[in-house]
């Protein structure tokens, strides 16, 4: 496990101080310098996934051809694609009324641009690195005698004002002119089916006091309005009280019973001796026996311990201020990156435990342990990014990134994957089992309905998705909405109290399950640890009928299947959670009492 740390934390550190290097980048610019405004993506409004090129629309391009900033691998992975437009915005130099391009919308550009404006496209550009966003129409609807008309306008005039201090810029708006439209509507089309128009601009400079290091305050302080950021503070606090008291409860219950016990068992006297043994001691010579399926098993551990890793360092990231709002790029690189150097702590994990429980082909838990999560989203990213090439989305990545990503997976993810296998296969600990196991397994007596797999696991996600169903609301508002997520403090303390809570649910389920002499505690502690997941998964099919307007066949494709990867994450993770605090409880428990 060393080895693979001392490979993660120089990542991290170069990570972070990549990041923070961009954010404070330099701009300085004279009077008169030219600040290109780069043209970003469009798309409708409620489906933020379904995204497009800025000039797919039919939009003034530059008289010497498009021209594409490069960008890094997490921008791309986003969906961005920044192109520079035809708009003078040179520094510190105002405009009135300056005409952008004369033009005239065939019958075909017409229908795409009134689908935009039907279903409410916003575009989004780019200035000295500063986003902004703004609507391309809008619709109105007349109502007549005859029925309802429908009116289509794009708009062709924007105003942009822009803030600088002293050599630095500092903030930009942009409004569009009401007054400055074209109808696009059936009855303003010429008998050839075609509207001219006039595009235009102006731009006011104005300076301002705030800072070149505080411009980006603005995007944080836009996420939430005071109020709710009130509400949202003492909701969370609320929750995890609530949770708090309840984990409290358990663990008091819970201790007073394993204190009655260890005094029944560790008695000495002669009634008792003649009396058969009950309860969890009883079946002391088969609670340490090896799961089935231990290949799968030690799979699912190795990659939950690396996705829980991956998790923490994520959060350390976040942290010391590497996730500045607006630029999701960095975070996506961190994923894919910190992913790949993650690698070989599913490896060590998976091979140490397989080797401890006396598994045969350690490569075989290799190559599971290296598809076990891969596998389903790769195969799911497939689909998606075909629905995302047929619908010419920026979302669908272009095939020079697959094949970074591909390499990165083949040189970095396996590679290190293979390391901590042999590191791990070659680890010299036992298991540590303080009871002898029977050479035969002891028949599990009937169980009620309640006791058995689904409704542990239903018991056991509750508890833990309850402290974290507050927050899910504002990740989700940002993963699958135009809102950033700037609390990091915030969901890192959920992130904690999420991994306590299914500790110690876990580990009370554990003990009810022995208690009634089910030895068969391994795969259940997973699934019951795992489980919260599951709720996460439901809690996608509340957000999108009862929470967003998103809809759409690639909209529905990206959410539903990508959630499904993210909830699956959150299984293996939180079941490697739940099992591990289950196996410190067991070896405790069979440790502290004589066992014949």
């Amino acid at each position: 496990m060393l080895h693979s740390w001392q490979l993660v934390l120089p990542a991290i550190c170069f990570l972070s101080l990549t990041v923070q290097q961009t954010s404070a980048a330099s701009h300085v610019f004279k009077a008169g310098d030219p600040v290109v405004l780069y043209a970003n993506k469009v798309g409708p409004f409620s489906n933020p996934s379904e995204t497009y090129q800025f000039y797919d629309l039919p939009f003034c391009r530059p008289a010497d051809g498009l021209k594409h900033k490069p960008e890094t691998l997490g921008e791309v992975v986003d969906g961005n694609r920044l192109i520079e437009t035809p708009y003078d915005l040179t520094f510190r130099k105002d405009h009135e009324h300056t005409v952008l391009c004369k033009r005239t919308f065939t019958a075909k550009e017409v229908l795409q641009l009134r689908k935009a404006v039907r279903e409410d496209y916003y575009f989004q550009m780019v200035y000295d690195d500063l986003p902004f966003w703004g609507f391309i129409g809008k619709l109105e609807k007349l109502l007549k005698p005859s029925g309802t008309e429908l009116k289509y306008y794009v708009f062709t005039h924007s105003h942009y004002d822009i803030a600088y201090n002293k050599d630095r810029v500092i903030e930009i708006k942009v409004t569009t002119d009401p007054s400055h439209t074209v109808d696009i509507s059936e009855e303003a089309l010429s008998a050839a089916g075609t509207v001219p128009a006039e595009f235009s601009y102006s731009v006011k400079w104005t300076e301002t006091p705030t800072p070149f290091d505080r411009r980006m305050d603005k995007y944080r302080r836009y996420q939430f309005l005071p109020q709710h950021l009130e509400i949202h503070w003492f909701s969370i606090i609320n929750s995890c009280v609530t949770v708090l008291l309840l984990t409290g409860f358990l663990a008091t219950i819970l201790m007073r019973v394993l204190k009655n016990d260890f005094v029944k068992y560790t008695r000495n006297d002669d009634v008792l001796d003649d009396q058969e043994e009950t309860g969890w001691k009883y079946i002391h010579g088969d609670v340490f026996r090896f799961p089935p399926h231990k290949n799968l098993f030690c799979s699912f551990l190795g990659t939950g311990s690396q996705l829980f890793t991956l998790a923490c360092f994520i959060f350390l990231l976040a942290l010391v201020g590497a996730f500045y709002p607006y630029n999701r790029g960095s975070l996506f690189t961190a994923l894919i990156v910190l992913y790949a150097l993650t690698a070989g702590v599913s490896g060590y994990v998976a091979c140490s435990y397989f080797r401890q429980m006396e598994g045969g082909s350690w490569v075989r838990c290799v190559l599971a342990t290296s598809f076990v999560f891969c596998g389903p989203l790769f195969l799911v990213f497939c689909f998606n990014n075909t629905v995302a090439i047929v619908y010419r989305s920026t979302a669908a990545l272009p095939f020079g990134t697959i094949v970074i990503i591909l390499v990165i997976w083949a040189l970095v993810t396996i590679p290190l994957t293979v390391l901590g296998g042999i590191l791990g296969k070659n680890n010299r600990s036992e298991f540590a089992a303080p009871c002898r196991t029977n050479k035969y397994p002891r028949e599990v007596p009937e169980l009620p309905w309640y006791r058995t797999a689904v409704p542990q696991m239903m018991m056991a996600g509750f508890l833990p998705f309850s402290a974290i169903y507050i927050e899910l609301y504002y990740v989700f508002a940002s993963v699958w909405g135009h809102k950033t997520y700037t609390i990091w403090p915030v969901i890192s303390v959920v992130f904690v109290i999420l991994n306590i809570v299914t500790a110690f649910i876990t580990v009370a389920l554990t003990y009810f399950q022995l208690a009634v002499e089910d030895h068969r505690w391994w795969w259940r502690s997973f699934l019951c640890g795992g489980s919260t997941g599951i709720f996460i998964y439901g809690y996608c099919f509340y957000y999108w009928f009862a929470r967003s307007d998103m809809s759409g066949f690639m909209q529905t494709s990206f959410y539903f299947l990508y959630m499904a990867c993210v909830s699956f994450g959150f299984f293996l993770m939180l079941g490697t959670v739940g099992f591990r605090a289950s196996l410190f409880f067991v070896r405790h428990i069979y440790r502290a009492i004589k066992c014949e």
